[in-house]
């Protein structure tokens, strides 16, 4: 089945998407980073793509994908609707 939206509205839409599911993966890096005392990293830094951390004087940028986005089979789920649209698993 094909997109109902053009390309560009499709762009405009996932732009608009915030992720709040991500929450346990980015706190648990977050203990990671501070058991090893590693500084300089900050939170939603506005680097390009938005990263969920960033080390700005290194100019890295990083990026916490969760279960859902890499289709997880323990900790996935497939959304019940829209199951054709990109959820081909």
């Amino acid at each position: 089945m094909g997109d109902v939206f053009s390309q560009q509205k499709r762009s405009w839409l996932m732009s608009r998407v915030w992720s709040s599911g991500n929450k346990s993966t980015e706190g648990k890096l977050i203990e990671v980073l501070k058991q090893n005392h590693l500084t300089g990293w900050r939170r939603r830094y506005p680097f390009f793509g938005n990263p969920d951390i960033a080390f700005p004087n290194s100019k890295i940028a990083v990026f916490i994908d969760g279960c859902f986005w890499h289709g997880c089979p323990k900790h996935g789920e497939v959304p019940e609707s829209n199951r054709e649209f990109g959820f081909e698993r």
